[in-house]
């Protein structure tokens, strides 16, 4: 072994991936006039650690840019990983349900437990095992310390199995070397040779075809040339070929770097390995940067052919990586992630029972925020494009769902995972006339003229600044019938039949009262069926030279016209026989102006 990492920590090199780095108070008097930041006054020189090493030289670097073609191998690690991290792991009814959930989606590599840490552990290694619910295509994998008496009670959960995957795992990083096990390179590297020739003897003698897995656990703040030449010293005991390949599985443990720091470490990595055409490489990203996405979308484009991680992104601290993230941004890019995630919100509501935790309500895809605009801009740019969706389907004469997807601020369609529209656009005092008129059309069927969405969208907003909350699609309603529809005391005003304009003759019989009213415009449409209505019309009415809208529903289009006449004259003001007096226009029409 190279003898320079015998002891890291006496050593005048940096440890791990280090090099010097400018302090906090050098780069402040580089800020530019316009930013005024000041310093925060926070022990920022604790955490001045140093920054990783160059390892690929400059221009060499292959996975930047390159785009994803295919889905990698998927293995969650919920039954594990995600299981270790809940305050109340599963029980052995929830762990069934997790499995379940995870072969239903179509995992093929499914990580079931740690059967040496505790019965239940055990107990459900082996419910799966001998009640025969393993799926033929699905290879299950059971976690093992590198602790000679639980790899042997490991091996004892698994027999009986036609074929599975023991998963060895072990810290090489300098500091748990010297704090957490107080080892040295070449002690920890003995744990790794005679955890590894012990798992080949007890594979020799089982019945099922067994397999290893190897996890350099804090592999991403490890020196690189002692992750690799123990990683190659591992491959080299368990013989890994392409026919019995190893899965060497590289973690950042708890993320530090930024995700191309990641990249570059799995790039040198997979050129490096002695035996890389036996050897599945693997990464295992957890989320204390918050970036964990970005580390495995970047592994894989540097290299890596399997990901671990859970659903919604369980596990320690911040949590793995998300797996369904991962599979649904592939989706979006228009790459199959050979996961059947069709119905996100079942798979979010079995989620939570297992884990007993809540999925965020912006977690991407699945929570129940993601796909809603309550913003004005937004509404109105979602509102058109889905209209522009239905438009090019209706012109194609093929369903919307068949047509490429590209709709402003949706990356993908909700309906293809399951999802609706419905809360696609929901209002508050942030919303505009855009998506309110898209809540009236797609819910009750109503278009609105474009001359009636501003004057709407302002009653609306009334609404909500009163009340402080949203508005749901049925509050909407109620007010737009309130504020349009309501003929109030010109309900039982009649006129005589005059031809086929009944808003005409309508306007000539109040005009015979002293109301000067006149048509400017009449928008005639079919009610949907959320209106209740076959026909709906909208009436904008001058009335002592101000312009006034109503709205009217009806059974027929004649009917629907009337109606919509009496509520505009009702809204203006005026009243019926009152001699021509039209009183200051208030109401409504106030914020209509």
């Amino acid at each position: 072994m190279n003898r320079r990492l015998e002891n890291c920590w006496n050593s005048n090199e940096p440890r791990g991936f280090m090099k010097t780095k400018t302090s906090a108070d050098q780069r402040l008097h580089t800020q530019p006039w316009w930013n005024a930041q000041q310093q925060s006054g926070m022990p920022v020189h604790r955490y001045q650690r140093a920054e990783p090493q160059e390892l690929l030289e400059p221009g060499t670097r292959t996975w930047l840019g390159r785009a994803p073609a295919h889905a990698p191998l998927w293995s969650s690690v919920d039954l594990r990983d995600g299981n270790q991290a809940l305050a109340n792991p599963m029980d052995l009814r929830r762990k069934r349900k997790m499995f379940d959930l995870l072969v239903r989606l179509g995992f093929k590599d499914i990580e079931i437990g740690y059967p040496s840490a505790s019965e239940t552990e055990f107990e459900f290694v082996r419910h799966l095992i001998t009640g025969g619910h393993i799926p033929d295509d699905v290879t299950v994998t059971v976690f093992t310390p590198a602790i000679p008496e639980l790899i042997d009670r490991t091996f004892e959960a698994v027999r009986g199995t036609d074929r599975a995957v023991v998963h060895l795992c072990h810290a090489t990083a300098c500091l748990w070397r010297e704090v957490v096990f107080r080892k040295t390179p070449s002690e920890v590297m003995a744990l790794a040779q005679e955890s590894a020739q012990r798992l080949v003897r007890l594979a020799d003698r089982a019945d099922g075809a067994i397999r290893f897995e190897y996890s350099p656990e804090t592999f991403n703040v490890t020196e690189p040339q002692f992750a690799l030449e123990i990683a190659n010293t591992v491959a080299e005991i368990v013989e890994a070929t392409p026919e019995r390949p190893l899965t060497l599985n590289l973690p950042s443990t708890v993320e530090m770097h930024a995700p191309t720091v990641f990249a570059d470490q799995i790039e040198w990595m997979s050129r490096n390995l002695d035996r890389r055409d036996g050897i599945i490489l693997s990464v295992h990203p957890h989320n204390d940067r918050g970036t964990a996405v970005a580390a495995a979308e970047f592994a894989l484009a540097a290299g890596a052919d399997r990901v671990e991680g859970t659903l919604f992104g369980n596990g320690e601290r911040t949590g793995n990586v998300c797996l369904i993230t991962l599979a649904l941004n592939l989706f979006s890019r228009g790459v199959d992630p050979q996961l059947d995630l069709s119905d996100i919100p079942s798979v979010r509501r079995a989620a939570e029972e297992c884990n007993r935790m809540p999925v965020p309500d912006r977690h991407p895809y699945a929570g129940d925020l993601v796909f809603t605009a309550f913003s004005g801009t937004h509404q109105d740019a979602i509102a058109k494009g889905l209209l522009h969706l239905e438009d090019q389907a209706a012109a194609a004469g093929v369903p919307a769902a068949e047509l490429p997807w590209d709709v402003p601020y949706l990356p993908v369609d909700p309906q293809d995972l399951g999802r609706s529209y419905e809360a696609v656009i929901r209002v508050n005092s942030q919303s505009g006339k855009g998506g309110i008129a898209h809540v009236l059309r797609t819910r009750w069927g109503i278009e609105l003229p474009v001359a009636l969405r501003a004057e709407f969208a302002r009653v609306v907003q009334r609404v909500t600044d009163l009340s402080g909350t949203e508005v749901d699609p049925g509050r909407i309603w109620d007010v737009f019938r309130a504020e349009y529809c309501d003929a109030g005391d010109w309900a039982g005003f009649t006129a005589p039949a005059s031809g086929d304009d009944p808003a005409e003759a309508l306007l000539a019989a109040a005009r015979a009262y002293g109301v000067d009213a006149h048509v400017e415009q009449l928008v005639r449409d079919e009610g949907g069926p959320g209106s209740g209505a076959r026909h709906v019309c909208y009436a904008q009415l001058f009335v002592a030279h101000e312009p006034v809208w109503g709205a009217g529903l009806g059974a027929t289009a004649g009917e629907a016209t009337v109606r919509a006449v009496l509520s505009a004259l009702h809204r203006s003001g005026a009243r019926p026989g009152n001699g021509g007096s039209v009183p200051q226009l208030t109401g409504a029409r106030e914020g209509a102006r």
